[in-house]
């Protein structure tokens, strides 16, 4: 697997260097093998067993990722590489309210809003974060089929911005964003 060559094919289909996301639901190249690249729990990206140093390389790779079935491929239009993701390829690094809104920046660069278009779902993480078996944690949609999990020092700040409520004998834990809520944890009561 040639990087270099994979990586121009990328910014060839996108046709310039900024951050657009290029149309990956409609490409369907052959499938070419595995890549030796894996997603970490972490976050970070490694190609042959080495990190990604090269943050602009990453944001490129990350920007033609796509998930069939429960499998990560990144594509272009003319290849479909398979890779490995630990748990979902994007972490949420950051969030900001912008008027009724909150917005989340991953640790790739996307922004998005939380709305019902990205909305957060509560998922048991993998094992080797840790977590309590029966403890869902918060992950968000990114874009079409490929999440984000929310880290663990947004998902404090939103704990202390997020409002109470009782629902179906559980306390939940949720915020609003355009005007609709979101529950980013629940509690027995």
């Amino acid at each position: 697997m040639d990087l270099n060559r994979f990586s121009q094919q990328i910014s060839d289909a996108a046709g310039d260097t900024t951050r657009s996301i290029p149309p990956v639901d409609k490409w369907d190249p052959e499938f070419c093998g595995n890549m030796n690249m894996t997603i970490k729990l972490d976050g970070s990206w490694h190609y042959e067993d080495s990190p990604v140093g090269r943050q602009s390389l990453v944001r490129l790779f990350s920007s033609v990722i796509k998930k069939e079935d429960d499998n990560y491929f990144l594509v272009t239009p003319v290849e479909k590489l398979g890779i490995v993701v630990e748990d979902v390829p994007f972490l949420v690094t950051q969030w900001e309210e912008d008027d009724d809104s909150i917005v989340f920046t991953t640790n790739v660069g996307d922004r998005f809003t939380l709305s019902s278009n990205h909305p957060i779902e509560l998922r048991n993480p993998p094992k080797a974060l840790g977590a309590p078996d029966s403890t869902p944690i918060p992950y968000v949609c990114v874009r079409t089929n490929l999440w984000a999990r929310i880290n663990q020092n947004v998902y404090y700040q939103l704990v202390e911005h997020a409002q109470r409520r009782h629902k179906n004998g559980r306390q939940q834990l949720y915020v609003t964003s355009e005007y609709e809520p979101f529950v980013i944890g629940e509690l027995a009561e």
